[in-house]
């Protein structure tokens, strides 16, 4: 395991030293294309194709391919922007972004934290701290680590480097990377989730009509310290460029009854992030077995 772990950071070193050379815009461009050409080979695609068709069921199998390829392509460029992270900033043109509204930002900023930001596996979601880093938001984020110890140290490298000179520690999943985050949004801190994956033990919402386990780790952090609950939304629109857009600010439930209130808050995320996958389709990660297992028999 060991040699094959070493061979696999190896490997990682060499591409995102590849991609580094070639500048943000043709190191996007050479991703997506790869990706695009050999993503649709990989057997996880057909889980991809099954996903858009619970989605998508008045679409025809033709747009649900080529919705899928769109979504290899989407995703080999996030891969390619890796090594670009820290020099992607705010700009009128070309490789970097804007923000449609940055009075959100600016009024979360000065009135401080806790506050939690979500958002999904959409278009380029690793530019979301780095996004509020630079209106002075330090984001902590939990992320899920890599199998591969090595190449998490990689990524990881990256997303500090993107986030200088602010400090925000990232946690990962699982007990002690949640325990840290609760004493970081205690201390007043600003954490940043991914709200799109599946998790097994967590609690039934819905997602396209279909029951969807769903982590209750942000509604509940939400509820138990009232912090505003933040949706930040990310569009590709070039390669290496986004334009982001943050809220809406969701209001937190009050009803009295904590486990109802949970399920309506992590209902709400999981409408806003519908909404936004349904509006840009290609820019979120299909590969996700996101419903029931029988949901994929004949995937």
């Amino acid at each position: 395991m060991r040699l094959r772990w070493a061979a696999e950071a190896a490997l990682a070193r060499a591409v995102f030293a590849l991609f580094r050379a070639l500048g943000p815009e043709r190191a996007s461009n050479v991703g997506g294309a790869a990706a695009r050409a050999v993503g649709p080979l990989i057997p996880v695609s057909r889980v991809a194709l099954r996903n858009l068709e619970i989605a998508f069921p008045d679409r025809d199998a033709s747009w649900r391919r080529e919705t899928m390829r769109a979504a290899w392509e989407n995703l080999g460029r996030v891969v390619a922007e890796y090594p670009h992270l820290s020099g992607l900033k705010r700009t009128t043109s070309g490789p970097g972004w804007e923000l449609a509204n940055p009075e959100i930002l600016e009024a979360i900023a000065e009135r401080g934290g806790p506050a939690i930001f979500v958002s999904g596996h959409i278009a380029n979601w690793e530019l979301l701290p780095p996004v509020a880093a630079a209106y002075g938001i330090a984001m902590s984020s939990v992320y899920r680590a890599p199998t591969n110890p090595a190449i998490d140290a990689i990524i990881l490298r990256f997303r500090e480097q993107a986030l200088k000179p602010l400090v925000a520690p990232l946690f990962p999943k699982g007990s002690d990377g949640a325990r840290a985050a609760l004493m970081h949004l205690r201390r007043g801190g600003f954490l940043g989730m991914l709200l799109d994956q599946k998790m097994n033990d967590g609690i039934e919402a819905r997602l396209f009509g279909r029951p969807a386990m769903t982590a209750p780790a942000l509604a509940q952090l939400a509820l138990r310290h009232r912090c505003p609950v933040v949706m930040g939304r990310a569009m590709r629109i070039g390669p290496a460029r986004y334009r982001f857009v943050a809220g809406p600010t969701l209001p937190l439930p009050d009803s009295g009854d904590r486990s109802a209130d949970v399920a309506a808050l992590t209902q709400a995320v999981n409408d806003a992030l519908e909404g936004w996958i349904r509006d840009r389709p290609a820019e979120w990660l299909w590969f996700h077995r996101r419903f029931p297992k029988e949901t994929y028999r004949r995937a």
